[in-house]
């Protein structure tokens, strides 16, 4: 394999270009309108949604952000993800009382679910808008865009099946649900979504377990960037020692580092060359 030149419109299935495209459609997020559209008119996406809320949760993230990329083949939309240390309190509490997941199934990492909220009614009229027979559908993100992107292919899928994506994948995703909810979207959505974790990367291992938990269909990078289909027990408390500090949010700690977008598409161009 080598690192593809031009965004696949037509395959379906879990590939590693597939996963290479979205994570860098989950970086073009984090850029401005004018850079968002003019990358994606460069990887054959005629038209570009932006959507962007703001709104006062309990901690300090004041928006949401997302975009919606469409082609005559394919509809990709990509939510904006966040520094660690923006949504450190996010991840660090298990207390607040979490919400009612999508369909009646289990329960939502509070904060996650009035984030999503916030932007959800906008994304879900922007698809089904644009989606017409023979357009796929996925959504992606990195970080808290991760778990927003997980989080409405949940509620599309629980709540309306008919309009369900054909795929989520998502990097260095915080845990966003309980087990309840987990299992209710793994046994319809198993196969179409993927989770891509970067070896010490800290935001993965938040919220606490039990409370929170993450759905199935891993993909872990090592300390070597060797990409697996599951964590290794050995390997993974190998890079874990590895990477310890005092403060795993610490700007130069490992989990901070290995949390950045652009070591995602490190590990993943290394894993197509």
């Amino acid at each position: 394999m080598a690192v593809p030149v031009a965004f696949d419109h037509t395959s379906t299935g879990y590939s590693l270009q597939r996963a290479y495209w979205l994570a860098r459609a989950a970086e073009l997020a984090y850029r401005d309108r004018a850079a968002i559209e003019e990358q994606a008119a460069q990887w054959g996406f005629e038209e570009v949604r932006h959507h962007h809320t703001r709104f006062t949760p309990p901690f300090p993230l004041q928006d949401t952000q997302a975009c919606t990329l469409a082609s005559d083949r394919m509809i990709v939309t990509a939510f904006r993800g966040t520094e660690p240390a923006q949504i450190k309190d996010w991840l660090s509490d298990a207390t607040t009382p979490p919400r009612p997941g999508p369909g009646g199934h289990g329960y939502v990492h509070h904060g996650f679910a009035e984030a999503l909220e916030s932007v959800y009614p906008a994304v879900h009229d922007t698809l089904a808008e644009l989606r017409t027979e023979g357009r796929t559908v996925y959504f992606t993100g990195h970080s808290l865009g991760g778990a927003l992107a997980m989080l409405a292919g949940a509620r599309l899928y629980l709540e309306e099946p008919h309009l369900a994506a054909d795929g989520v994948y998502t990097y260095g995703q915080p845990r966003t649900c309980d087990r309840l909810l987990a299992e209710a979207f793994h046994k319809g959505f198993g196969g179409r979504m993927y989770r891509f974790v970067n070896n010490n990367d800290v935001v993965p291992q938040l919220p606490p377990e039990p409370a929170f938990t993450h759905v199935r269909s891993l993909r872990y990078f090592d300390a070597k960037g060797r990409l697996h289909e599951s964590m290794p027990l050995l390997s993974a408390l190998g890079d874990r020692a590895k990477g310890l500090t005092a403060d795993p949010f610490a700007p130069a700690s490992d989990g901070v580092r290995d949390h950045a977008m652009r070591a995602y598409l490190a590990a993943l161009e290394q894993n197509l060359a």
